[in-house]
């Protein structure tokens, strides 16, 4: 049992990433929550194109592994779930670039409410410094 609360404890003090999710469908909140301006909407939008651009090859591997791997045995699973997770974390990987690419846009009061909101969810921020004003 102690054993069973010590790993929660531990758990709880190692905060995942605050990522922006720029890549996904909440492009919309990111606006409104940090009240971008129209060339930082801009520069999103291109930042997006980017990332689909680079991370839509992965996303048919990924498809393709699922269709073709043998997942008729134990041994089987453990190989396609190791495959999937070097794609997987090449695809978080460049996700996390894009974010910090679009962090770097942002205002001290911007990315002050970024840290902020990062705090809240236990998450720890992205490293960047944003631009002066």
């Amino acid at each position: 049992m102690a054993l069973l609360l010590l790993f929660f404890l531990c758990s709880l003090g190692i905060a995942q990433e605050c990522t922006l999710g720029i890549g996904g469908r909440d492009a919309e909140t990111i606006i409104q929550v940090f009240q971008l301006k129209e060339d930082q909407v801009a520069k999103m939008n291109e930042l997006r194109s980017e990332l689909d651009m680079e991370t839509s090859p992965l996303e048919g591997e990924i498809k393709k592994l699922l269709e073709t791997h043998p997942q008729g045995t134990p041994e089987e699973l453990t190989e396609l779930a190791v495959k999937f997770k070097v794609l997987e974390s090449k695809i978080v990987q460049i996700s996390r670039s894009y974010d910090q690419r679009l962090l770097a846009f942002f205002n001290q009061k911007q990315f002050q409410r970024y840290v902020e909101l990062c705090h809240e969810a236990v998450r720890t921020p992205l490293k960047i410094e944003p631009i002066p004003e």
